[in-house]
């Protein structure tokens, strides 16, 4: 086991939760961009890109599964896991993406716009995690 000190401890523990942070962050920015959105754009986008947010986060979360089975599996942690099962939930991302795409192109184009930028959900919660994580580095020396 290594000897870490206090402060490498504490930087463990703070970089560690970065994934946690981000999905917190895509809840606290998906209702504030829908009302810029719905403000500027209107009722056909704002439906768009509520269903892009909700792909983006549904997408984030199985993505986040798959890569720790991914892991699991290769360090031989937990061999019952599936990897059929670890693939086409990584598969079905894409799927679910295709369908909201599909769905809002026929029912509203108008919409399409608004599904895209809600695919980017994440990217801006990784954004604000990047932010916080100088913000934290430059004032508590982690």
């Amino acid at each position: 086991m290594l000897n870490l000190t206090a402060d490498q401890m504490r930087a463990e523990r703070f970089y560690a939760g970065a994934l946690n942070r981000i999905r917190r962050f895509m809840i606290a920015i998906a209702p504030i961009a829908a009302a810029a959105v719905w403000w500027r754009l209107g009722t056909r986008s704002v439906a768009g890109f509520a269903l892009g947010c909700t792909v983006a986060y549904i997408s984030f979360y199985w993505l986040k599964r798959a890569i720790g089975g991914f892991v699991d599996r290769a360090a031989g942690e937990t061999p019952s896991k599936s990897g059929s099962g670890i693939v086409l939930r990584f598969l079905l991302r894409y799927l679910l993406m295709a369908i909201g795409a599909y769905v809002i192109l026929t029912v509203s184009p108008a919409s399409l716009s608004g599904l895209l930028a809600g695919l980017f959900l994440p990217v801006a919660a990784i954004a604000c995690e990047a932010i916080y994580e100088v913000f934290v580095a430059l004032s508590r020396g982690v």
